[in-house]
C-alpha cells in the first residue's frame, strides 16, 4: 500500500470512530430519557395529602386531568398527573417545586395568562393541600 493509501485509510478510520464516538455521546445523552425521569421526586414539606386528593375532586380538576387515587379523575382535557412528583416542569413553564407549583394551582393565569387552566380561586391552604397529594404521585 502506498503512502498515500496509508493516510487515506488511517483518516478515514479516525473519521469512523468520530462519527461513532459522537453517534454513542448524542445516544447517551438523549438516552430515551423522559422528562419525569429526569428530576428527582417532589416532596411537599407542608399541606394535608389525604385531604388535597378530596379537594381534587371538589375543585373539578377531574373533570381535566386523569389524576391516580382520586375517583372518577380521568380527564382528556388536560395532562395526566400520573408520577407528578418525578416532573421536571409545571405547565412546560416552571421548575417542578412545590413553591410553584403551589403557585400554579392558586392561580395559573397570573403564571401564565391565557392558559386552558382556569384560576378556580383555590385558597392557599387548599393549593398546600393539593400540591402535598400530587407529590405523593410517584
Amino acid at each position: 500500500m502506498s503512502g498515500r493509501r496509508r493516510r487515506v485509510a488511517a483518516l478515514s478510520a479516525t473519521a469512523g470512530w468520530v462519527v461513532v464516538s459522537l453517534a454513542a455521546v448524542v445516544l447517551t445523552s438523549c438516552g430515551g430519557e423522559s422528562e419525569r425521569d429526569a428530576a428527582p421526586p417532589q416532596v411537599a414539606r407542608s399541606g394535608d395529602p389525604d385531604r388535597g386528593a378530596q379537594l381534587i375532586s371538589s375543585y373539578g380538576c377531574a373533570s381535566c386531568h386523569t389524576v391516580p387515587g382520586v375517583a372518577d379523575a380521568h380527564g382528556l382535557v388536560g395532562p395526566p398527573l400520573t408520577e407528578f412528583a418525578r416532573r421536571s416542569y409545571i405547565a412546560g413553564e416552571l421548575p417542578n417545586t412545590e413553591a410553584n407549583l403551589h403557585r400554579w394551582i392558586e392561580d395559573p393565569q397570573a403564571v401564565e395568562p391565557g392558559t386552558a387552566m382556569p384560576d378556580l380561586g383555590v385558597t392557599p391552604q387548599d393549593a398546600a393541600d393539593i400540591t402535598a397529594y400530587l407529590y405523593t404521585l410517584r
